[in-house]
């Protein structure tokens, strides 16, 4: 028997809820709960609210999800310098503080 095969959605994270969990707005006009995947967890992926994500869900239970991609921000850049930090020390090595 072969295993069912997982559907994936895009949508955008509307709310964080506790327990690593999130509330995604699908572009489908769902609303879901789903939770990080263990790989974006490992590499520490931080997801915020306004987000665009890629859900995978299983077609049995279409109300929970797994975030299994974070988007990159389609912002422009700012075109201003960087911000300094502060006053940099001498020396070609940055202590411990």
């Amino acid at each position: 028997m072969a295993k069912e095969e997982l559907i994936q959605f895009e949508g955008l994270v509307t709310e964080i809820l506790p327990d690593a969990r999130y509330r995604v707005q699908l572009d489908t006009g769902h609303e879901i709960v789903a939770y990080t995947a263990g790989k974006m967890k490992k590499n520490r992926i931080k997801t915020l609210a306004g987000d665009r994500v890629t859900v995978e869900m299983s077609p049995y239970d279409l109300e929970k999800g797994r975030l299994i991609f974070r988007h990159k921000d389609e912002r422009p850049a700012s075109a201003g310098p960087a911000p300094q930090r502060g006053p940099q020390r001498g020396g070609q090595f940055r202590g411990r503080r």
